[in-house]
């Protein structure tokens, strides 16, 4: 058995620097096991059309599936496991997490019907998206402040090259499934033995969380496990954390109805099988997922250490600003041009997500980090997650119905956009004045 890392808790000692040495060795692992969550949150979505088509479901079935499953238990537990996150072990929580997400995982291999398939995708849900904030809460307290964006760029890193290998491995999977491949003692679908793979890797992945061990907390102005004071102490900051969230959410919606819609679009309106659409999309996930992150990373450090009051959120303005014309991409008629307005969509998402998440770490006193980001859960899960593409499918049975799909996905595109921007920007002109460090 492999020797846990010991996270050093003197980060300040004179000579050496101790974090570099050893616990960004804890920051890659910890991001791998990210990277392993985004695989198995998205690893439905390249073959839904697949188990659409067997299970007899409707577009809207689909998106409650894809959103709301995961987004209403997520909303229950988000602010006690921020709380637990703030004054308990973390390497735990993400242990619990992760079994759920792989207990789930295998189940969607096994679904019968619209009734288990919704329990299983909320089963994996549930864990997937609940392990970002506690993630964080961990890097925090293995990187320095000063460090701490190019620290989150892996973990940014992680959540997206997650679902990118999701749609590439998915359709690689469920094409190769179809043909003549087939895994030992069994004899399933196609779509459903690819889940099944998603689903023992991601037992083998968890196996990394023994290697880490648990961080000492820096940076920690208060000491109250009171979750009253907590949240009063948030409540203080809400010109700036409200906008910001709303502009992060309004990303999130905007990627989330990408995510589970632009797969079907391309195959529907642009006549691709489910194995090229996957690859497509897994490969624009795949460099918007290494670019985006280390673009935000050193961007928000530089933002950091200018004189502009929050600086560090220069780069989400201009990358909400971006994301607004792209987000036009399911009405673009030709694959090349589909795909390339949808790489920049995603690029910006990408650059929001981790400049969002430096902000929070770096603005934010360590001990209200995470109820902070419990709440952010619970509006991100609901709004962001789990009403985009049920918003998508309305629009679409407004528009005339299920063919429409492709308007009805750039229009709620561009209204989340506009309000993105919105957002950081208020939240650029609210922030802290001086960062806590």
């Amino acid at each position: 058995m492999a020797t846990p890392i010991i996270v050093p808790s003197d980060t300040t000692g004179a000579g050496a620097d101790p974090i570099r040495r050893t616990a960004w060795r804890a920051v890659l692992l910890t991001s791998l096991v990210v990277m392993m969550a985004g695989m198995v949150r998205l690893a439905f979505s390249p073959v839904q059309e697949a188990a659409k088509l067997e299970l007899g479901l409707t577009d809207y079935e689909i998106s409650l599936i894809q959103g709301i499953a995961a987004a209403l238990p997520l909303a229950v537990i988000a602010i006690p496991l921020g709380w637990l996150t703030d004054h308990s072990k973390r390497t735990r929580i993400m242990l619990v997490l992760g079994l759920c997400w792989t207990v789930g995982m295998i189940w969607t291999a096994f679904a019968t019907n619209f009734e288990t398939l919704f329990l299983a995708r909320m089963l994996a849900g549930l864990g997937t998206m609940s392990l970002v904030p506690v993630a964080i809460s961990v890097l925090s307290d293995l990187s320095a402040p000063q460090q701490r964006g190019r620290a989150m760029l892996f973990l940014g890193m992680g959540n997206t090259l997650g679902p990118a290998l999701a749609f590439v491995l998915g359709g690689v999977l469920f094409t190769a499934f179809a043909a003549d491949l087939s895994l030992p003692g069994v004899s399933l679908s196609p779509w459903r033995e690819a889940s099944l793979v998603f689903g023992v890797a991601s037992a083998v992945t968890l196996l990394l969380l023994v290697l880490i061990r648990e961080p000492e907390r820096h940076e920690v102005e208060n000491a109250s496990n009171s979750l009253k004071a907590v949240v009063q102490a948030l409540l203080k900051r809400w010109k700036f954390l409200l906008p910001l969230f709303v502009g992060q959410i309004s990303v999130i919606m905007a990627d989330a109805a990408a995510g589970v819609w632009a797969v079907p679009v391309m195959q529907r309106d642009l006549g691709l099988s489910i194995g090229q659409a996957g690859g497509i999309l897994g490969g624009i996930l795949l460099v918007a997922g290494v670019l985006g992150p280390v673009m935000a990373g050193f961007i928000a450090d530089f933002g950091h250490k200018s004189s502009i009051r929050g600086g560090i959120l220069i780069g989400a303005v201009i990358a909400s600003a971006i994301g607004v014309p792209t987000a036009l991409f399911p009405i673009v008629s030709t694959v090349p041009a589909f795909t390339a307005v949808l790489f920049v969509l995603l690029l910006a998402g990408s650059m929001t997500g981790l400049i969002t998440a430096t902000a929070i770490a770096v603005l934010v006193p360590n001990e209200e980090r995470g109820i902070c980001l419990g709440a952010f859960m619970i509006l991100g899960a609901l709004i962001g997650l789990g009403l985009s593409p049920v918003l998508v499918t309305l629009g679409s049975k407004a528009l005339g119905g299920e063919s429409h799909l492709a308007m009805a996905l750039a229009i709620v595109g561009v209204v989340v956009g506009l309000i993105s921007l919105a957002g950081f920007a208020l939240a650029m002109l609210n922030a802290p004045v001086k960062a806590k460090a």
